[in-house]
């Protein structure tokens, strides 16, 4: 009985090399069966200009989170731009949404970059996408699953309260006071979707990657003299503070 077992247990530490997970034996990352979706809400400025830095910011973040090890499978990248190369409506976004979310039932990821008012999100030309929306999009979608929800927009803290719950983490550009900042067509990103890609490559876990970024954007705004900081919000419901530190994101081996 021994041996037998000394030869599982080397068969179950093989499998679980490093070697194994690359050969698709086991899955080679914490986030496989997660949806994911990212999407460029908007392509304005504050006058109606249109303006580059919300589709470069869903670009680089989805490249980001692929490095991060959430799979192309069950990943959604959207732009609300009527001249994108492949243009999408809001339903065309929400039922893409739904449908990945069919394909990977293990957890959500959500991000939106946008403009924000204080009542609400612009989303393409439909009506401004309010907090009893977005938790009604959230609900179908994730569910009970661990869901992480990732606003950038002015005003985004007027979504924590309606979004939170046990099973979510919800992270905001900006409290529900306060504007957030980068959004005009010298800007590359927004700069907290900018301060999000920086964070990415060294980020471990969600946690460090809303530390990362939430001192990146002070920084920023310490460097541009901003009166009002934006103030980017943070909740986590009590099952997400257990869920979080382990799922880990992939990160290069020497």
């Amino acid at each position: 009985m021994g041996r037998v077992f000394v030869i599982v247990l080397a068969m179950w530490i093989a499998l679980a090399s490093p070697a194994a997970a690359q050969a698709g034996r086991i899955p080679s990352s914490r986030f496989e069966g997660w949806t994911s979706a990212i999407i460029a809400a908007d392509w304005r400025d504050g006058r109606g200009r249109p303006i580059e830095a919300f589709d470069n910011a869903r670009r680089d973040l989805v490249k980001g989170f692929l490095g991060a090890g959430f799979p192309r499978a069950t990943m959604v990248d959207y732009s609300l731009r009527p001249d994108a190369p492949t243009p999408a409506t809001p339903q065309i976004v929400l039922d893409g949404l739904y449908d990945a979310a069919t394909r990977g039932s293990a957890g959500c990821l959500l991000y939106f970059t946008s403009h924000g008012v204080p009542t609400a999100m612009v989303f393409g030309d439909a009506p401004r996408m309010t907090p009893d929306m977005m938790v009604n999009i959230v609900r179908r979608a994730c569910g009970a699953r661990p869901t992480v929800v990732i606003v950038s927009a002015c005003y985004s803290g007027i979504f924590v309260n309606t979004l939170s719950a046990p099973n979510r983490m919800v992270l905001t550009a900006a409290s529900r006071e306060r504007t957030s900042f980068g959004c005009g067509a010298d800007e590359t990103y927004p700069w907290f979707d900018g301060c999000v890609i920086e964070a990415l490559p060294s980020a471990t876990d969600f946690l460090a990657l809303a530390a990362g970024a939430r001192a990146c954007v002070a920084r920023k705004e310490q460097e541009h003299a901003v009166a009002l900081p934006s103030e980017p919000q943070l909740f986590v419901g009590s099952e997400m503070q257990l869920r979080l530190p382990t799922l880990r994101f992939n990160r290069p081996t020497g």
